[in-house]
């Protein structure tokens, strides 16, 4: 399985599209979305291209092939227009022999581990990081469409162990291998 993650959308139909467009490029089995779908929250900037309207229908379209959890710019009234669940806080799979552990990066996150000796990937900051700690991996693709600054518009793709950054060209920034 090949897997395109994922992050901090906040309504960006240009970089809906885009990461859709790798997708397909890239031939991706399922995407994984670390959260903040639709809306970009009080303290985050309007995201260019920003329609919610356009990004739910165009995810839509993907819904079977799907993976999405909750950020904390996620509402419940959000599941009302998606056709693929939205609301979970976490997800699990195993990896090579590895847990990784799969959230948006609010609650559980490098200070406030969901457990330990596991790979944690999440979203939240906009910030790309590769980082092993003594009793976890971290692991974020940053922001797609709001990233931090001196951080690129980027996602990750997980494939046979191996973790690829990549920016919005789908050119290569970063890999880690399990």
């Amino acid at each position: 399985m090949k897997y395109l993650i994922a992050s901090d959308i906040h309504g960006s139909a240009y970089y809906t599209q885009i990461i859709l467009e790798q997708f397909e490029k890239m031939n991706c089995d399922k995407l994984i979305l670390l959260g903040d779908i639709l809306y970009h929250g009080p303290r985050n900037p309007v995201p260019y291209g920003h329609d919610p309207k356009k990004v739910f229908e165009m995810l839509n379209g993907y819904a079977d092939r799907i993976i999405c959890l909750k950020g904390n710019c996620d509402a419940d009234i959000d599941q009302m227009v998606l056709e693929f669940p939205i609301l979970a806080p976490y997800f699990i799979m195993e990896v090579n022999g590895r847990l990784v552990y799969f959230t948006h990066g609010d609650v559980f996150n490098s200070s406030n581990l969901p457990a330990k000796d596991i790979i944690l990937v999440h979203g939240h900051t906009h910030v790309q990081r590769c980082e092993e700690h003594e009793d976890h991996v971290y692991l974020n693709p940053g922001s797609i469409s709001v990233p931090k600054p001196d951080n690129y518009h980027g996602f990750m793709v997980l494939e046979n162990g191996c973790f690829s950054w990549y920016d919005e060209t789908g050119a290569l920034k970063n890999q880690y291998k399990i």
